[in-house]
């Protein structure tokens, strides 16, 4: 018999937990039987003289325990199950073109996501701007589209990980947020759940990213390749830019019909698809269905043009009570903004910096993000046409398109946008898209 509050004595005094003590602490999260100031004490202790890796991978274990583990094995699916989770950013709209790429290369992609945090985009909030797409359908369903067309973009169930639910709340209202082992646990918990082969992280770097810098977002990718590796799923991470708009759009349905302009062969902006392709590939070589990253990219480039990976988009879109017809006719189904301006450039020059939060923030009060979990989200507004780093401006030309509800609304965003972007006169050095790859 455990007691909590010696659990956490021994925390906070520097000792390392037992998985048996930690499975304790995390049970009693789950019933109640620990309490809300318990919890915290317990996160500030782990904030303050952090985890060892077998403390990491037990704490995540014990999340993923504390509700439902999805098992495919009984589908007999005849492919990997694999998945992809980013830690968030502005105009990311990869989920909804990896999971059909990933399906029409013979990967089974079951995708619980989430909404968007902050500055950030949550891809369940962009499937939510579909007519008639159910982000909640009941397992049976999962199951079935995730056999049958290969992918299934779904929302949090409250079965998965139901302690990480409780415990990122008392975090989250207890400054304990940004520790890299908790994180881990509760990135890694709700993967787990979904009864993965094999992950790919997409670690986010730059003035958009959750992470304040570059050490640390490479600290986290570490570590979770290590405690995914761990916990017995093939687990790897690219480390990736995000210092500007990785789409040169954001917003809901703005980014559903980039995505279907992907798809299409319409439009596929370079940024975006240098990220989409490796973390994509990665996903071929950790499945198994590529022996090589050459190799995964040539696949990737047929299931695209052959317009495999667009037909199951389609396929998923409609078998989760979506339009049959959104690819053809997308207008006919997604709300347009009423009111869409310029931006203008107030100085010539170049491109160089760009405060991408910032962008982020835009989305927010043009009403395309929350600033309370409880806030309903306009889904027609947002960015189109955003200026890359590196380009070079006229004075008065659009530094992005602004699509908002109101003439008010639209010129608060143009204020945004123009207080976002430095213009500077000489051209700056551009970053990598990619930046490295972190393998167990």
């Amino acid at each position: 018999m455990f007691l909590p509050q010696e659990i956490i004595r021994k925390k906070r005094d520097g000792g390392v937990m037992t998985a048996e003590e930690i499975q304790f602490f995390v049970h009693g999260i789950t019933d109640n039987s620990v309490t809300e100031g318990q919890i915290a004490a317990f996160a500030m202790a782990v904030f303050f003289n952090d985890m060892t890796m077998d403390e990491r991978v037990a704490f995540t274990l014990a999340m993923r325990d504390s509700g439902e583990v999805l098992d495919w094995r009984s589908l007999n699916l005849p492919g990997p199950v694999v998945d992809k989770h980013s830690t968030g950013g502005v105009g990311d709209v990869v989920s909804l073109l990896l999971g059909p790429m990933i399906a029409a290369c013979g990967g089974f992609v079951p995708m619980i996501s989430g909404r968007g945090l902050g500055h950030t985009g949550g891809t369940l909030d962009k499937f939510d701007a579909i007519p008639g797409y159910v982000t909640t359908p009941d397992n049976a369903l999962f199951r079935k589209v995730v056999r049958e067309v290969g992918v299934a973009i779904i929302g949090q169930t409250a079965s998965l990980a139901p302690s990480d639910k409780r415990f990122y709340s008392i975090r989250d209202t207890t400054a304990t947020v940004e520790s890299v082992a908790m994180i881990t646990g509760s990135i890694l918990s709700k993967k787990l759940s979904a009864g993965l082969d094999a992950l790919v992280m997409d670690v986010k770097v730059g003035t958009g990213a959750f992470m304040p810098t570059y050490d640390k977002s490479v600290e986290l990718a570490e570590s979770i390749v290590g405690v995914g590796n761990g916990a017995g799923m093939m687990t790897s991470a690219i480390l990736t830019d995000m210092n500007e708009s990785l789409a040169p759009y954001a917003g809901n349905a703005l980014e559903v019909r980039g995505a279907m302009d992907y798809l299409s062969g319409r439009s596929r902006p370079a940024r975006l698809h240098e990220v989409t392709m490796a973390l994509c590939a990665e996903m071929l070589v950790l499945g198994k269905l590529a022996a090589t990253e050459t190799e995964a990219r040539a696949k990737l480039q047929t299931a695209l043009d052959s317009g495999q990976a667009a037909e199951r988009f389609s396929r998923m879109v409609a078998a989760l009570g979506g339009p049959a017809d959104l690819m053809e006719q997308p207008d006919r189904h997604l709300e347009r903004a009423p009111v869409v301006v310029p931006a203008p450039a107030l100085k010539a020059g170049y491109a160089a910096g760009c405060d991408c939060r910032g962008v982020g923030l835009a989305v927010v009060s043009l009403g395309g993000g929350r600033r309370r979990p409880a806030d309903a989200i306009d889904f027609a507004v947002g960015l189109t046409e955003l200026v890359g780093l590196g380009e070079q401006v006229a004075v008065g030309q659009p530094l992005a398109m602004v699509h908002a509800r109101t003439q008010e609304a639209a010129q608060q965003a143009v204020r945004e946008i123009q207080a976002a972007y430095q213009i500077s006169d000489i051209a700056p050095v551009i970053n990598p898209v990619v930046y490295r790859s972190i393998r167990p």
